[in-house]
């Protein structure tokens, strides 16, 4: 069982929880400095930094699984370098593409039900999506379907997969392999998203079926100045 989950990393992240929860997730673990949101599909941490941090701003792709050590197995087979990686963090995968990118896939929680299933109090509508730079588009793509990943749509600068909790891994074109900027999409009208931010005092608008929503880390100079959720 794959599932989307990145972590953004932030000196700021009261501010990013009152964005996050105005968009439509939930919070589902508060921990000191790090919390989990789930959206409709997919699922974001938000892990706490000192300001100036390297990782101040930042976005890392990740991934969660339900057994890691059958994931490793099955990723491993299908061609993709897999090993179980003991961390700070506790017990992860880390998976190495051919391209030279490596990203971690954590343990899933199962939901208070027991399911794999999504918080029901976050927006149905809204995905997160987890992006991945690459110079090599085919190589990494392929690494993402080793994994279990599902393909979406594939071309010569970009590749999208969706995973079991219906959030989405993005491949996009670059010069270097890398992480790639957080981003939603958003199944329905992106007017009632933009009503619920302009209520918690953030600045966000509409240009052509695009909510650019204000980047709180943008203070700093290091991260974007929005944040896009598009319109699907």
């Amino acid at each position: 069982m794959l599932r989307a989950r990145p972590t953004h990393y932030t000196s700021r992240p009261e501010q990013w929880a009152t964005l996050l929860m105005a968009l439509g997730l939930v919070k589902t673990v508060d921990d000191g400095d790090w919390r989990e949101f789930d959206a409709g599909s997919g699922r974001l941490a938000v892990g706490s930094v000192v300001h100036a941090h390297p990782l101040d701003g930042s976005t890392v792709f990740g991934v969660e699984v339900g057994n890691l050590e059958e994931f490793a197995r099955r990723t491993e087979e299908a061609g993709t370098q897999a090993e179980i990686h003991e961390g700070h963090e506790g017990t992860t995968v880390q998976i190495s593409s051919d391209d030279g990118f490596e990203f971690f896939a954590f343990p899933a929680q199962r939901a208070a039900d027991g399911t794999w299933a999504a918080s029901d109090e976050a927006d149905p509508g809204l995905t997160v999506v987890a992006t991945w730079v690459s110079p090599l588009v085919g190589l990494a793509a392929t690494a993402l379907r080793n994994t279990g990943a599902r393909p979406r749509t594939e071309d010569d600068e970009s590749a999208t997969f969706t995973t079991k909790n219906g959030g989405i891994l993005r491949i996009i074109h670059g010069a270097d392999a890398t992480n790639g900027d957080l981003a939603f999409e958003y199944d329905g009208d992106l007017e009632p998203l933009l009503s619920r931010l302009k209520d918690a005092d953030i600045e966000a608008r509409i240009d052509e079926d695009v909510l650019y929503v204000a980047n709180p880390d943008a203070v700093s100079g290091a991260a974007p100045a929005s944040i896009v959720v598009v319109a699907v």
